[in-house]
């Protein structure tokens, strides 16, 4: 019987590439306040389990426990004995303990203790090892390969916090497994996706955190809420920060369904032109390259897609933008799924970098020299944080609401136009009927000169009539 008990997991020394996004800020100490002020911990605070250990705190007049090192107003000092009360706890799985690790040091906290073992006929044991009663629960675990073992694991860790009274488990799932089969494409077939959000909702989680879903109507299969972030953001603060002008760049869709994303994508990478590669599917797992829709000789090319699993779509293309004249093609991805042969495609020396996040672990052995990991810890760490507190989720979380944005944009773009059609429309029109009025007017004011006239000569001739008489 093999037994895994762990409470504070750390990266292996060979993760040599994990980078954390300029955009991200480093780790501070989360207080938690029930008037809704927050403030910063001037130094760090031993933590046990989420919570300051009694050494680190004397006893006030009032018989409230605060930090021995605080000299600060009554606020400060009343936010700081909050903090105390805090009853945010995460848990990691057996899946990714490295990125529960680095979202709890975002937090200020320390990963909860758990005992996961598996019974030498494979089943699964799980067991708190402190008590829950009560606090607002976050379970970190990705489903991904091997994808039933981590799914059942997230299940049980679910059903273990829900019988230990947890007040609200929230299944924090950086990668979503079955995402893919979310529709019927032929008769006869199964839609996992919502059988498996089925499976999360019935085992008694009230909220879902998950990162980049393969398409947004995953969201719907659930019957409790959704966050879904987007690690997109990650990828373009670190495009960003490398010297590649603007004008020689190019974003490019690995197929004909992945267009909305490559669109977004471009948009926020200095309004970048985009191309698209037409392939044709014979098989799962199996792509056949067909053309290529758009110009990138002579430019960077960066390929844009959700996950690459074998990596036969964005190697094909990759060889057909090098082909059509591409100087250097990057592949950028958030999921990481790496199933075989993909680093033998990857690594072929057809990608200058394959740019990828941490929602998935990277096997020591699947290394290779053009592969960079990015970290979304930060990210998850400051949904997971707002969650708990009540709030809006951060707005880097909003930067690629792919389909929804586009259609919103592309209707108020329709919408302005049509406004701008009838505005000339009713200028145009009151221009008309202003050259109109004054043509009337100068009729008008013609006549009445051409009166004034025939009365004038008329008095003239009168007058000269009547000197002519006075005369003779």
């Amino acid at each position: 019987m093999s037994t895994l008990l762990h409470s504070a997991p750390t990266s292996s020394p060979s993760f040599s590439r994990i980078i954390t996004p300029r955009f991200a800020f480093a780790p501070i100490t989360r207080i938690s306040l029930r008037n809704g002020v927050r403030s910063k911990a001037i130094e760090a605070v031993k933590l046990e389990n989420g919570r300051p250990s009694a050494s680190e705190f004397v006893v006030s007049g009032s018989g409230n426990a605060i930090p021995s090192y605080v000299v600060a107003p009554n606020a400060r000092v009343q936010d700081l004995v909050n903090r105390n009360d805090t009853r945010l706890r995460i848990f990691s799985g057996t899946a990714n303990p490295a990125l529960a690790q680095e979202i709890a040091c975002y937090l200020g906290l320390e990963l909860g203790k758990i005992k996961i073992k598996r019974f030498a006929d494979g089943e699964i044991y799980v067991q708190l090892q402190e008590s829950v009663r009560g606090c607002d629960v976050f379970l970190v675990q990705p489903t991904c390969p091997p994808a039933n073992e981590n799914l059942m694991e997230l299940l049980i860790m679910i059903d273990a916090c829900r019988r230990a009274s947890a007040k609200n488990i929230t299944a924090v799932i950086p990668y979503f497994g079955y995402a893919r089969a979310d529709r019927k494409t032929q008769g006869r077939e199964s839609i996992a996706a919502k059988l498996v959000a089925n499976l999360i909702t019935e085992a008694g989680a009230n909220r879902v955190l998950a990162c980049d879903l393969h398409s947004g109507q995953s969201m719907g299969y659930f019957d409790i809420p959704v966050d879904h972030v987007y690690g997109q953001p990650v990828i373009l603060d670190y495009l960003a920060s490398k010297t590649i002008c603007s004008d020689d760049l190019v974003v490019v869709s690995p197929d004909v369904g992945g267009v909305a994303r490559a669109r977004a994508f471009a948009k926020k990478l200095s309004d970048a032109p985009l191309a698209i590669v037409d392939k044709r599917r014979h098989g799962h797992n199996v792509a056949e390259v067909m053309n290529l829709i758009g110009d990138v000789r002579g430019k960077v090319a960066v390929m844009v897609d959700d996950m690459i699993d074998t990596a036969g779509t964005i190697a094909k293309g990759a060889a057909l933008l090098h082909q059509e004249g591409a100087r250097e093609v990057y592949a950028c991805t958030t999921h990481a799924v790496f199933s075989p042969p993909a680093i033998e495609r990857l690594s072929s020396g057809l990608f200058q970098e394959v740019i990828i996040t941490n929602t998935i672990p990277v096997a020591e052995q699947n290394y290779f020299p053009q592969l960079t990991v990015l970290s979304v810890a930060n990210l998850l760490g400051e949904t997971v944080w707002r969650v708990h507190d009540d709030c809006s989720k951060p707005n880097s979380c909003k930067l690629f609401k792919w389909v929804d944005e586009d259609v919103k944009e592309d209707e108020d773009v329709e919408e302005e136009e049509k406004c701008r059609d009838e505005t000339q429309k009713q200028l145009e029109e009151a221009r008309k009927e202003n050259h109109k009025l004054h043509k009337k007017l100068d009729v008008k004011r013609r006549k009445r000169s051409i009166l004034l006239c025939v009365v004038g000569l008329c008095l003239v001739i009168t007058l000269f009539s009547c000197v002519v008489r006075v005369w003779n």
